[in-house]
């Protein structure tokens, strides 16, 4: 086992190239800082990250950078009703050898990638949508009753946009479950659009270099999961989760009256990992309960809803989980 010294060691040389990484990507995507970080701290942890947001707000300009930077191999799949497994997983076609005999030929889909993009993923039908479920959770698929592996590292980040729901299908709960964050795009402030105006109208744009190698990448995933958490700290997770729930003695009254159902196990995994990312990406050694406070929407806004009375009266998830978080946040401080 490495001692202390040789964590901190191999935390400050990842926090220096997480650092050129970040610069790389923020020449390109400006502005949105959190949103950086919260795809950042995605591929960090060895997961998917769900991006929310209006047409034009450069969620697919995002994604094609971060594949640049992190030296990974990246595919898109634009989703429309019409898209097939197939088209993801790829097919086998019969071909005739010279010699006249026949024999099946496995064609790979876009889903034997690295940083696959799934572009409006809530576009496609649900059958459509669960080719790629065990890709994300397993990272292999089943094609012809045989199982293919996926190269490591594999990370999906899918788009989605919250307006258009004509012609759409949402997204089951299970998919949902398996992004580790969602991460919502929002508008620029009129200074950040500014810059972006001034930096991609002119002759020339500024163009993002490879930081990372997939190697590196995964090294860089088992170092964080080799980042201490404190007693506290995951007290505090276990602690924040089961509050959701409205089955929960810890329960609060207003979550037993809104909540429809809450976060599952995967969610304390999640908010194990992120915060050791978000504190990675600071610059420290373990996370704290800012860390915590920090990613309880992200994390836990895809893994719960509302019920139908709670929607009806003009509740807010957002509002919810904010207010909830607080309350045990204080608790915890207190304790």
């Amino acid at each position: 086992m490495p001692n202390e010294a040789d964590l901190l060691q191999e935390i400050d040389a990842l926090e220096e190239k997480l650092a050129a990484a970040r610069a790389s990507i923020t020449r390109r995507f400006i502005g949105q800082e959190q949103v950086v970080d919260l795809t950042l701290a995605a591929l960090l942890c060895g997961g998917h990250g769900l991006l929310i947001g209006l047409p034009g707000l450069g969620k697919t300009r995002l994604v094609e950078t971060l594949s640049t930077v992190m030296g990974l191999k990246g595919q898109r799949i634009q989703f429309t009703p019409d898209l097939m497994p197939a088209d993801i997983l790829g097919s086998e076609v019969l071909e005739t050898d010279s010699d006249g005999r026949r024999r099946f030929r496995f064609i790979p889909g876009p889903v034997f990638c690295q940083l696959l993009m799934a572009d409006e993923i809530n576009r496609a039908s649900p059958r459509t949508q669960s080719a790629l479920l065990q890709a994300m959770q397993e990272r292999q698929v089943t094609v012809a009753g045989q199982d293919r592996p996926l190269s490591p590292p594999f990370h999906v980040l899918a788009t989605q946009n919250p307006i258009e729901q004509e012609g759409t299908y949402p997204l089951p709960e299970a998919q949902l479950d398996r992004f580790l964050v969602r991460i919502d795009v929002g508008y620029p402030d009129r200074d950040t659009e500014r810059a972006i105006l001034l930096a991609t109208t002119g002759a020339e744009e500024a163009a993002a270099h490879q930081v990372f190698t997939p190697d590196e990448l995964i090294a860089a995933q088992r170092l964080l999961r080799r980042m201490p958490v404190g007693e506290r700290v995951m007290e505090l997770i276990l602690d924040l989760v089961r509050a959701f729930r409205p089955d929960d003695p810890t329960a609060a009254p207003m979550v037993r009256e809104s909540v429809a159902w809450g976060p599952g196990p995967r969610a304390a995994q999640a908010l194990m990992l992120t915060v050791r990312a978000r504190a990675m990406l600071d610059g420290r050694l373990a996370p704290d309960a800012d860390d915590v406070a920090a990613l309880a929407q992200p994390v836990l806004s895809h893994r719960m809803a509302l019920s139908f009375a709670a929607r009806a009266g003009g509740g807010s998830l957002e509002r919810l989980i904010a207010d909830t978080t607080a309350r045990v946040t204080r608790t915890e401080a207190a304790a």
